[in-house]
């Protein structure tokens, strides 16, 4: 079948396990472009982490950087190293530069359970569990990333920035988020996770939410202080369809999910903007297992699928949508049993293991697909 797009795929492999979960899932996406059709990736893997600035002083090269913001998509796996840091102490972090310099201003963090998991929460309406954190990226907490001050060694200070621009575009993609997932049979609903009974910033931030919702009638909206959504998250996840909040929030609150799931190794992510994103698991580089075989690539896998789906939307690219649910599907077939169990979550299912059940449940799936689409004789 002819490829109608081609995409270039800039990999960021980064470092400890992330060329360990990058690799099958480089494999994944090459199978499925052959299988479905309809498209096609050029890959290039680019130079960048904490093992690149140990080795030549420069955390993302400017080649890579420039690869990067011309590819259509950044794949990532895991970036820094802890005995690695800056002068000032702080972690080496490409994936940060990237998301100020592209104004990747909306992190999509799912929270959808795979089954066939033993999961933290007993209760059995946890199986429905299945809705999606909007973490404002450039913003927030984080803005003073790189810029905060040290006065006399007496008092350290660092500034939380709240700007109606980029709230408003965080906003509207959240509520845009729940119609596409209102169709898909979920609630359509937007909570705004804030502090708005303490801070002006947050005051701010939700009045704004308040003023989007009214151009958005036809999805709920309400608004929750971000202690309170700490207690339900553990106490009724399952009633709630899009989060949006702030940076610092959001990356408190989506490490709660993601142990929901089952654990960082089960939770993808995308930061997404106006006309670029990057995908990558939520984990960290784990440079304590890092050649054991231990890592779990599934976060891999999804945030591969979210590409997919990102680039059936952007670049008007169906097949890229078939592919992502294809790939899902996969991933939950092969987790469906109970019998494979990462190794993080008390089993023996490493990189290896996972990789292969998945491939084989895609295979599977892409071959029942080739036999409902053959011509009958």
């Amino acid at each position: 079948m002819a490829t109608d797009h081609r995409f270039s795929i800039a990999v960021l492999p980064g470092d400890g396990i992330g060329p360990e979960v990058t690799t099958p899932t480089l494999a994944l996406l090459d199978r499925l472009a052959d299988a479905v059709g309809g498209f096609g990736f050029d890959f290039e893997t680019l130079p960048a982490g904490a093992a690149c600035y140990r080795d030549t002083g420069a955390a993302f090269p400017d080649a890579s950087r420039a690869a990067a913001v011309s590819a259509d998509a950044i794949l990532l796996g895991a970036m820094g190293l802890p005995d690695v840091r800056y002068e000032d102490g702080t972690e080496i972090s490409p994936q940060l530069d990237l998301r100020f310099e592209l104004g990747l201003y909306a992190g999509l963090r799912p929270v959808r359970l795979v089954p066939g998991l033993a999961l933290p929460l007993a209760d059995p309406r946890a199986a429905h569990i299945d809705l999606v954190l909007i973490r404002e990226s450039t913003e927030g907490l984080f803005a003073s990333h790189g810029k905060g001050v040290i006065e006399n060694d007496r008092v350290a200070r660092d500034t939380l920035e709240i700007t109606r621009a980029t709230s408003e575009r965080l906003f509207d993609a959240a509520f845009n988020l729940a119609r596409r997932r209102r169709q898909a049979g979920r609630p359509g609903r937007v909570t705004c996770v804030d502090k708005a009974n303490v801070f002006t910033s947050f005051a701010f931030f939700r009045r704004i939410f308040e003023e989007r919702a009214a151009h958005h009638p036809d999805i709920t909206a309400d608004c929750a202080y971000v202690d309170a959504m700490a207690l339900n998250l553990v106490r009724q996840p399952w009633h709630y369809d899009v989060l949006v909040t702030e940076n610092m929030f959001g990356d408190i609150l989506s490490d709660l999910g993601a142990a929901l799931m089952g654990g960082m190794g089960m939770a993808p992510s995308a930061d997404v903007g106006d006309t670029h994103a990057v995908f990558q698991p939520c984990h960290g580089s784990a440079p304590d297992i890092v050649g054991s075989g231990k890592a779990n690539p599934t976060a891999t896998f999804l945030s591969a699928a979210m590409m997919l789906d990102w680039l059936a939307e952007t670049r008007d690219a169906p097949a890229c949508a078939e592919a992502a649910d294809l790939l899902r599907e996969a991933v939950d077939a092969a987790f469906a049993g109970g019998d494979l169990v990462p190794a993080e979550l008390g089993g023996d299912a490493g990189t290896q293991a996972i990789s292969d059940a998945v491939t084989r449940s895609l295979n599977g799936r892409l071959a029942s697909r080739h036999a409902h689409l053959a011509p009958s004789a």
